[in-house]
């Protein structure tokens, strides 16, 4: 799997298409608002566990697809058959898109997601799983397991949503399942920024194209340890940090950007 190329990939289930190093992702069930399958979560899952291996691939975007960006798993074709199902199958469905969310945080890319119209469900956990979040102002995310019998504790929401907005507002998110506004998931640091519709994608595809220009081996170091340090104390989380930057020193980005600092020049980095 080392060095494997991903910028020809053709998904059954979603869109994909490659801007530079830069890949982007769309649902594309726009005359239903994108709602997620057993195929597509499953192929997701797999994608993104290929992209550890991908060498081809520096930043990851969600974009929307007909104004919506996702409305979580689909009630015909997903929600139906988990009504008629054993709780063996029902652990396995489980289990899989806990799976995407792992894949999401340990396939070494950062992840962007842009939003607009719904994100909820498993839309809102795609979200709340990328490293950045940009919205327009009439983005709604819900998790809104409980409106349909089930607890807000699912695809990892009660470990990673309270630190993003903090627990009190996680709460009553989960317990609620109402719709977080645009304006509110920006005031309390869901979202990076708002930005009008019509900018949004191009916005968003510039921040990845900035962040893929940058030293991308150190922006993989960056988010092993975004998402380690969850679980360490504060000695083991500065050690950790140590040994990963002392890593990053031998790398030749470390030494390009020295020598273009010497030579008042900008640096280009080749992520080695």
């Amino acid at each position: 799997m080392v060095g494997t190329k991903m910028a020809e990939l053709k998904p059954q289930h979603f869109l994909w298409r490659m801007e530079g190093r830069v890949a982007v992702i769309q649902l594309d069930r726009p005359e239903r608002k994108n709602p997620l399958t057993f195929e597509s979560y499953a192929e997701l899952r797999d994608t993104f566990r290929d992209l550890v291996y991908a060498d081809d691939v520096d930043v990851v975007v969600f974009v929307p697809n007909g104004g919506n960006f996702c409305s979580g798993g689909d009630v015909h074709d997903i929600i139906g058959p988990l009504v008629e199902m054993d709780m063996k199958g029902l652990l396995a469905f489980t289990r899989m898109t806990g799976d995407f969310v792992k894949a999401m945080l340990n396939c070494g890319k950062p992840i962007i997601s842009a939003v607009d119209g719904v994100a909820v469900g498993a839309g809102a956990i795609i979200t709340m799983a990328s490293d950045i979040r940009l919205a327009t102002p009439q983005a709604k995310t819900a998790f809104l397991f409980t409106r349909v019998g089930l607890a807000g504790c699912d695809m990892g929401a009660c470990a990673m949503l309270p630190r993003i907005i903090g627990q009190g507002r996680a709460a009553e998110l989960l317990y609620t399942g109402r719709s977080m506004s645009a304006e509110e998931g920006e005031r309390w640091g869901y979202f990076n920024r708002l930005i009008p519709a019509e900018t949004l994608e191009a916005e968003a595809l510039k921040l990845a194209q900035q962040i893929a220009s940058g030293p991308t081996f150190a922006h993989g170091i960056t988010k092993t340890q975004l998402n380690q340090e969850w679980s360490m104390g504060l000695d083991q989380a500065i050690e950790a940090e140590a040994q990963a930057q002392a890593i990053c020193m031998q790398t030749q980005d470390f030494s390009r950007a020295y020598h273009a600092f010497v030579g008042k020049q900008r640096p280009v980095f080749e992520g080695n």
